[in-house]
């Protein structure tokens, strides 16, 4: 098969969260756990850093790895949803894998994969630890796809643990509190290793720390040890943060612009601090250096992302709750006269939820990706209309882009989100 059969083969064979949902997910590890013996357990061939979360999970995988690589490690990178390129999943020091080795895997591996048929998610975690174990990484950081207890990556057994932030996402599959949600994130703490939490949220914190003392792991709570400030000065390359831990006070700069990330920093100052005391040589200047460079080194995309200035074009992943929150709070403190949003959303998400956080004062276009999993264009358009927001239906992404631009003068702002997969499909991302 070429490339392109074989992303067919896969997206059509095995079935997909991110496309499909519920009829994806499965509270069972077994098939993974089978896909790993038949590989030869490449998971046992490497040594991870293992992150969960609601939100910040992905930018904290990404900035470890950021700070692992400039300390001079061969360092893997197992992230989910793909934006642009299903590659773009599984990387080794930044650089994606090879069309030529998902062809290879899936070849190889076809007969087991028809036999035992694993979901999208499953084969991928496989050909990820395959593809570690076949680069001889040192270590790598292997972000959670949803949860954590059942989560498909659950079968490593990693030299730390990161957990980020609980929020309100997926209750479907996860639970209808805060306090179940955080024992199935929890569910990624294993015997005798540390576990850093990154937000010291008080109504779920003994969750964390029962679950750590049945296995005997080590728990630090981040934000009791690192106070994070975000300084006014940054340019339009780097912000900067004051970092004071105990008497100690230091700066340092991140490349990711999201005023959100100054919650990621506890956790991921932590783990790096924590990965030290496993005999890791990772210096302050490693630490400082990669901060800086996390899109440049890692390829991280769609976390505020300027794309365009005058009008000022910005889109960011964040779709659930606590995301949306977040990012409104940035777009009301960034300069701006007229907002307009360019937004859609999937079908399984609290749509209600959402849009009482979005501004009334803001101008919408409606989309919808090109997903079964999407929501309409349409229903959503309904939903914000009963809830006093203005605005148009089209459907398509980028046309929905390229209207916004026609409509907004040089001060306004252009502001692209509501799902993972309406940022995906940006052209000019």
């Amino acid at each position: 098969m070429t490339y392109k059969e074989t992303l067919d083969y896969l997206f059509n064979a095995l079935p997909m969260f991110q496309r499909v949902g519920a009829t994806a997910f499965k509270k069972d590890l077994s098939n993974t756990i089978q896909l790993c013996t038949h590989l030869g357990n490449p998971e046992r061939k490497f040594q991870a850093v293992h992150v969960a979360g609601t939100n910040g999970k992905g930018s904290t995988s990404h900035a470890i790895c950021a700070v692992l690589m400039e300390a001079g490690y061969n360092v893997g990178l197992y992230t989910s949803p793909h934006l642009k390129s299903f590659t773009e999943r599984i990387k080794v020091n930044g650089q994606e894998i090879s069309e030529d080795d998902v062809v290879n895997f899936v070849s190889i591996n076809q007969d087991f994969l028809e036999k035992v048929k694993p979901s999208f998610f499953e084969m991928t975690v496989g050909m990820a630890f395959w593809y570690f174990a076949k680069k001889g990484v040192d270590i790598a950081v292997v972000e959670v796809g949803m949860g954590g207890r059942f989560d498909s990556t659950n079968v490593i057994h990693p030299k730390l643990c990161v957990i980020t932030n609980i929020g309100w996402d997926h209750m479907q599959f996860l639970g209808n509190t805060l306090t179940q949600i955080a024992g199935e994130k929890g569910g990624i703490i294993k015997q005798g290793v540390p576990v850093v939490i990154s937000q010291k949220q008080d109504e779920i914190k003994e969750v964390f720390i029962n679950l750590a003392k049945e296995k005997s792991a080590p728990i630090f709570f981040a934000e009791e040890e690192y106070e994070v400030k975000p300084s006014t000065n940054f340019s339009t390359d780097l912000r900067n943060y004051t970092i004071r831990k105990g008497a100690f006070s230091y700066s340092v700069s991140m490349d990711l612009l999201g005023v959100y990330q100054g919650r990621n920093l506890p956790g991921i100052l932590k783990s790096c601090e924590v990965l030290r005391t496993l005999g890791y040589n990772i210096k302050d200047s490693h630490i400082k250096s990669g901060l800086m460079q996390i899109g440049r080194l890692t390829g991280l995309k769609g976390r505020w992302q300027v794309l365009a200035q005058s009008p000022l074009v910005v889109c960011d992943t964040g779709h659930n709750e606590d995301g949306i929150q977040l990012l409104m709070d940035q777009i009301n403190n960034t300069s701006h006269e007229k907002l307009i949003m360019v937004l859609g959303m999937v079908n399984d998400k609290d749509v209600s939820k959402v849009m009482s956080l979005l501004p009334k004062t803001a101008y919408y276009f409606f989309c919808q990706a090109n997903i079964p999993r999407a929501l309409e264009a349409a229903t959503l358009a309904e939903k914000a209309f009963e809830m006093g927001l203005k605005g148009e239906i089209e459907k398509d992404v980028n046309v929905a882009i390229e209207k916004a631009k026609k409509k907004a003068g040089p001060k306004d702002m252009i502001f692209i989100g509501g799902s993972t997969f309406v940022v995906a499909e940006i052209k000019d991302l």
